[in-house]
């Protein structure tokens, strides 16, 4: 048994029954810090009609609710524990993306870096990502992610606020190095917003995945 399978049984919220969700493109959701699958769930039904919604919750109870990885206050993490995240989560997809011709993940803050690290680990597995007022991982040259795979095709959203009080800076330059380096980057900044999401912007995540994904799956 590997440490990701040891951890609590995933727990899921699905947009469609078993049977209605065969066959259409997969859309998983990957709440942030502290919440849970709930959260960014609210949010499906504003997203294009044509995907099957999974919101997966986080594997450790933290606070109020769930998180992937244990987070310092300055927004530190284990490398460690940010690989064993990743492994929890892809185990869990692994159990049902044959039923689905394509899979595309949405991150809201460590969302985001959930899943432009399940990203890094499978380069080929996914039609896109969506990275909301979150970050990627600089980890380092970590043989798990094969970065050197991802070409600048995968279409990547990432939607911020430069105001953001919670994503620090160095984060945000990590970050942007890497997209630039490595995705088809769509990315839109928002004023007002802070560390949030707003009605604009999820307008704008499901204009792009009715264009980047819905016409390939």
């Amino acid at each position: 048994m590997t440490e990701a399978a040891a951890l609590p049984a995933p727990v899921v919220l699905w947009s469609h029954n078993e049977a209605e969700r065969a066959g259409k493109p997969l859309l998983v959701l990957l709440h942030g810090y502290g919440s849970n699958e709930e959260d960014l769930f609210s949010l499906a039904g504003l997203l294009p009609e044509g995907f099957a919604v999974a919101a997966l919750r986080a594997p450790l109870p933290t606070g109020p609710g769930f998180s992937w990885f244990p987070l310092t206050a300055s927004i530190e993490y284990s490398l460690d524990a940010v690989k064993l995240a990743a492994e929890y989560a892809l185990e869990w997809l692994d159990t049902v993306k044959a039923n689905h011709p394509s899979v595309s993940l949405l991150g809201f803050s460590m969302g985001m870096a959930m899943a432009t690290t399940m990203l890094r680990y499978r380069p080929a597995d996914f039609a896109a990502v969506v990275g909301l007022s979150g970050f990627v991982i600089d980890a380092g040259a970590d043989a798990a992610f094969r970065d050197a795979e991802l070409d600048g095709s995968l279409p990547m959203f990432w939607g911020r606020d430069q105001q953001d009080p919670v994503i620090t800076a160095d984060k945000i330059d990590y970050t942007m190095g890497w997209v630039r380096s490595h995705v088809d980057l769509t990315k839109v900044l928002y004023t007002g917003m802070w560390h949030g999401i707003n009605q604009q912007e999820i307008g704008h995540v499901g204009e792009f995945l009715t264009h980047k994904v819905l016409p390939n799956s």
